[in-house]
């Protein structure tokens, strides 16, 4: 195989990854839908072929298209307040029918609608707000959450299609071996876009809720999904897509899309952000009064959606229907369009629940071009049964949480419980990816990518890797080369082992790790509920104060730091830990730790009173904590997991004991840690995520024990350190710390057109650290504990908080090429210490909507 073609392999494959098709159709069909009236184009309008569950929707402006290899000879269209049509159609021909609809509904007498030229909108006498004031006000009594129990099944069905490929693209030399998958393809599901199914999952539950106390239950009855093999993580892309595509509810005042807060329509202060228009007023078959309410966002940057809404007039004032669009000035990456339209069903008691849900969203690098990837969560709600009380056994929580049967459902279960179609495209996926994933050359590229961007190759039973840790080098190891690598899970379910060897070539020293994992639930370790015992030893180099997430301290793009960069410790751990996730995502942990620290670089020796000389320091201790993470999702990697924000708080207690005389150990304490995480949403203002967190020590323990507060001397921006702050600078027996790091979402940027341009975002953080030393671990005060360390002049480089607290701030701009946050951070106190650094550039890597 040349590099020419390895090299466009690699593109292809790639591109599945990131993103991840036209069959012989005969019978195309399109059109423009019209108001018979006004010759106004509909929107959302439903066109389908008659006696078929092949349809669409118009768009914006009115246009449609269907595409079909059955010999259909009607199309029918509908549309609530128009009267239905039937047109015919000629089988195997491409041909235009543009349709006027007429309309069947009668005006209200209860809406008076007045249009002035030029009026200047105001809330004032405005018939559209008070009629959306109406809908606020009745928006507790029309949520599911009103009943005392409710029960209904769900269907959850999420799409990824490449949009508007190429016909050419599988006739080319290199894509003919997959001409399978450019063939199938879908033009039914959204008008004008062709669409070819590369990624769906599909989920089947049902959901019981109770009011008092208050509790959701869903039971999984079946989920069934497309895989790609060992190479790309499944789960973790599609609780990635889920996080983009949150369910909807348009009751609640805020709806999350995109990682983003939107206002919805009928949120409390909806009337101060949004302006109102009554646009129609009209009278359905079954003699329901619905009032067609148009909004638009009274500022075209802020985070607002536009659309309609229809309203009833039987004193509910329910939603019936609902079509929201995402404000198209919003400083938002890669997203082209995304659309959520909305059906409610009446109750038996009059009142209405979702039965439909679509969310649709267009994404690509450029508005320009046309190809991209075109995503479809479309959640079916069916089976509603309301005020029908339930056994109180029936909300406990699982003892197990998930039954691998259900992801083993037959084709007939699917059959006979879909509650939605699958499209021929959608229906041909599973076959199609399976095939792929089989092909030699596809997993030839897969293992390649996989390299590139998780940072490991697999062997079946075992992955080498992560490759950013091959090759480092710091002060005291010099050059470092480092291999390692882990069991999968076809090795075992239960049994889980990973390695590593590593040797400094200036301290002629090896390295190395080894730990074993059993699974308590025969679930990943790496996955959510985590349930395991390990054991584990290493023996290794590490900064005092570095404290890293989701990246190895050894990792080569950390081998720049600024400054003095030489305090080290060699290390030795022997431990086990017992790790316990509940469904409720409240998790605790229990550990036990034999750990040797020898000084090294600068740090060397340890020193106590005047001659006392140390050349390791000996602890046993035992460890205990308690987390709440309530909704936690997680995108999961294949070395780690990381939280996906919401805006739910994160609540931890830690607490150690070390132990005298115990496996070595040479001192007696206890440490207490707490910590509470959370986001908060400012409309119009973005959001911030603020951290307080404290710690206090019990006991007298050398300057190694203490609290070595998080420092950051590499140039990369760290948010959970301190970033002017040097290894050690800072020991405390007790602390308190607050950090708050702003995202303003291009608020102010918006208003300038250049920056607007650019979609630039605006940051700005700060954090304070109070803390101090008691008299019994101050070196200065006692001669029984070490000494600080100095640098080569005898000038403390380690120093204990003093009456005021540690300080710094910054500002920043991110979304810079789409993924760069830049930031210059000020340091606002203690600005006499040496070799301290009052400002600096730092920045940070971050893909991002």
């Amino acid at each position: 195989m040349n590099c020419k073609d390895t090299f466009k392999r690699f593109i292809f494959i790639a591109f599945l990854f990131v993103s991840t098709t036209l069959a012989a159709q005969n019978t195309v069909v399109t059109g423009v839908v019209t108001d018979a009236s006004n010759k106004k184009p509909l929107s959302f309008v439903t066109v389908s072929f008659t006696g078929s569950t092949i349809g669409t929707n118009t768009n914006d402006n009115g246009q449609y298209l269907l595409r079909s290899s059955k010999p259909y000879t009607q199309l029918k269209i509908t549309y609530i307040g128009y009267k239905d049509a039937v047109v015919a159609v000629t089988p195997g021909k491409d041909q235009v029918l543009n349709i006027r609809l007429f309309p069947s509904a009668k005006q209200l007498n209860e809406v008076t609608i007045q249009a002035q030229k030029r009026a200047k909108y105001t809330n004032k006498e405005n018939p559209a707000v008070e009629l959306i004031r109406k809908v606020i006000a009745n928006k507790e009594k029309n949520r599911p959450e009103a009943y005392n129990y409710v029960e209904y099944k769900e269907y959850d069905k999420m799409q990824f299609s490449l949009s508007n490929l190429s016909d050419k693209i599988s006739e080319k030399k290199f894509f003919r071996k997959y001409k399978f998958i450019f063939e199938n393809r879908d033009s039914t599901s959204y008008a004008g876009k062709s669409l070819l199914p590369i990624y769906l999952v599909e989920k089947l539950s049902q959901v019981y809720y109770r009011k008092n106390p208050e509790k959701t239950k869903e039971v999984l009855l079946g989920e069934k999904g497309v895989n790609f093999g060992a190479a790309v993580d499944n789960e973790g892309v599609g609780q990635y897509f889920k996080h983009l595509y949150e369910k909807v509810d348009i009751y609640t005042n805020s709806i999350y899309l995109l990682g983003r807060q939107f206002l919805s329509p009928i949120a409390d202060s909806a009337p101060t952000y949004y302006k109102f228009f009554i646009t129609d007023t009209i009278t359905t078959e079954n003699n329901t009064k619905l009032v067609r309410l148009s909004f638009t966002p009274r500022n075209t940057n802020d985070v607002l959606f536009e659309g309609d809404i229809y309203i009833t007039l039987d004193g509910n004032y329910a939603v019936q229907q609902a079509g929201l669009t995402i404000n198209k000035n919003i400083n938002v990456n890669f997203v082209r369009m995304m659309h959520v339209d909305q059906d409610f069903e009446t109750n038996p008691d009059g009142r209405y629940h979702l039965s439909r849900s679509n969310t649709y969203a267009d994404f690509g690098v450029s508005a320009k071009r046309k190809g991209g990837l075109f995503g479809i969560r479309t959640i079916t709600y069916k089976n509603y049964i309301v005020n029908k009380s339930q056994p109180d056994i029936l909300y406990a929580p699982d003892i197990v949480l998930e039954d691998d049967a259900v992801k083993h459902r037959s084709e007939q279960f699917w059959a006979e419980n879909r509650l939605d179609t699958l499209t021929t495209a959608e229906s041909k996926v599973y076959k199609n990816i399976d095939s792929l994933t089989h092909m030699a050359s596809f997993r030839r590229t897969a293992d390649l990518v996989t390299l590139l961007l998780a940072g490991f190759k697999g062997f079946g039973k075992f992955e080498v890797g992560p490759a950013s840790t091959f090759y480092s080098f710091n002060p005291v190891e010099g050059l470092r080369l480092r291999v390692g690598g882990r069991t999968t899970v076809d090795f075992s379910k239960r049994w889980f082992f990973e390695t590593y060897g590593a040797y400094g070539f200036k301290d002629e020293k090896w390295k190395y790790f080894f730990a074993g994992t059993y699974s308590l639930n025969a679930k990943s370790v790496y996955k959510f509920p985590q349930n395991f015992i390990r054991a584990s030893f290493q023996r290794d180099t590490k900064i005092p104060g570095q404290e890293l997430q989701f990246i190895s301290e050894d990792n080569i793009l950390l081998s720049f730091k600024r400054g003095t960069s030489d305090k080290y410790l060699y290390t030795d751990q022997y431990k086990i830990d017992y790790v316990h996730e509940l469904e409720n995502h409240l998790s605790f942990n229990f550990g036990g730790r034999k750990w040797v620290q020898t000084p090294a670089g600068s740090l060397y020796p340890f020193v106590n009173g005047p001659s006392n000389i140390f050349n390791n320091l000996a602890t046993t201790e035992l460890s205990a904590g308690i987390r709440y993470a309530p909704n936690e999702q997680f995108y999961q990697g294949k070395l780690f997991r990381i939280p996906i924000i919401n805006k739910y708080p994160i609540l931890s207690l830690d607490f150690t004991a070390g132990l005298k005389n115990v496996l070595g150990g040479q001192y007696s304490y206890e440490k207490l840690r707490a910590r509470a995480d959370k986001r908060f949403y400012i409309a119009p203002l973005g959001f911030s995520d603020v951290a307080i967190e404290g710690g206090r020590i019990f006991g007298q323990v050398p300057y190694p024990l203490l609290d070595i507060h998080r420092a950051n001397q590499s140039y990369a921006y760290v948010i959970d350190s301190y970033n002017l702050m040097n290894f050690l600078e800072f020991v405390s027996d007790k602390y308190a710390s607050v950090s708050i790091d702003q995202h303003f979402g291009g608020f102010f940027f918006n208003k300038v057109p250049l920056l607007k341009k650019l979609k630039w975002r605006e940051t700005a953080s700060f954090k304070a650290l109070y803390g101090g030393l008691g008299a019994n671990n101050n070196p200065t005060l006692s001669s029984s504990v070490y000494q600080f360390p100095v640098d080569n002049n005898g000038v403390p480089i380690t120093y204990a908080l003093g009456n005021k607290p540690y300080m710094e701030a910054s500002v920043g701009v991110e979304n810079i090429f789409k993924f760069v946050r830049v930031d210059l951070v000020k340091r606002l106190s203690y600005l006499d210490h040496p070799d301290i650094a009052p400002f600096g550039v730092r920045v940070k890597i971050k893909f991002d909507f």
